[in-house]
């Protein structure tokens, strides 16, 4: 069974919506970063880490891409093409969203107060929604590349559900119903309803 330490409210979801849509078992440790059962696993204390028997794997996206290669779903087989655009896309989400939520959240309250730049927040924001658009023009659905759900997938619908509660513009309309239509998949409610625990 995999062990998980993470929170709901952190890229941890990534990897509770993973391993529900996979079926697989696994437990959830409620832990925030920084705390000394994490800290005991990743020595920078972020969260989430996997452990899979006696191996250890951090970073959400190394996480479900293991998951991902492991069970061989919700991904395309390694080298081909359109493992290669998967992979694309995923690197992308992560550089022109991820990147920016990030960078805003440490300056709200993650970095000492005397070391952020709230400014910084407002062209962040600016750079969001123009990346958003760039992405809704490219898209073809039902998923972010066609017709297969693949771990882009997850990592998109995560980003855009976090650029909602850190009030960054969602205004494309093609992304807000394909993130409605995700929130709708049975794994989804499945993981989010960790929160209520």
């Amino acid at each position: 069974m995999y062990k998980l330490y993470g929170s709901v409210k952190s890229r941890a979801f990534r990897v509770l919506w993973m391993l529900e849509e996979l079926g697989e078992p696994y437990e959830l440790i409620n832990a925030g970063p920084h705390q000394p059962d994490v800290l005991a696993l990743n020595t920078s204390g972020k969260i989430p880490v996997l452990v899979d028997g006696d191996a250890v794997i951090t970073d959400s996206t190394a996480i479900i891409t293991y998951l991902a290669d492991k069970h061989g779903k919700l991904t395309h087989p390694a080298g081909t093409i359109e493992r290669a655009q998967q992979d694309a896309m995923t690197h992308l989400l992560l550089d022109e969203l991820d990147a920016l939520l990030w960078t805003a959240a440490r300056h709200s309250f993650i970095l000492p107060k005397d070391k952020r730049v709230p400014e910084v927040k407002d062209s962040l924001k600016w750079e969001f929604e123009r990346n958003l658009q760039r992405l809704g023009n490219g898209s073809v659905g039902p998923f972010l590349q066609g017709e297969t759900f693949t771990i882009a997938d997850i990592v998109a619908t995560h980003c855009l559900n976090w650029a909602l509660v850190a009030d960054f513009p969602v205004s494309d309309k093609g992304m807000r119903t394909y993130a409605k239509a995700m929130r709708e998949r049975e794994a989804f409610k499945r993981a989010f309803a960790h929160l209520k625990e």
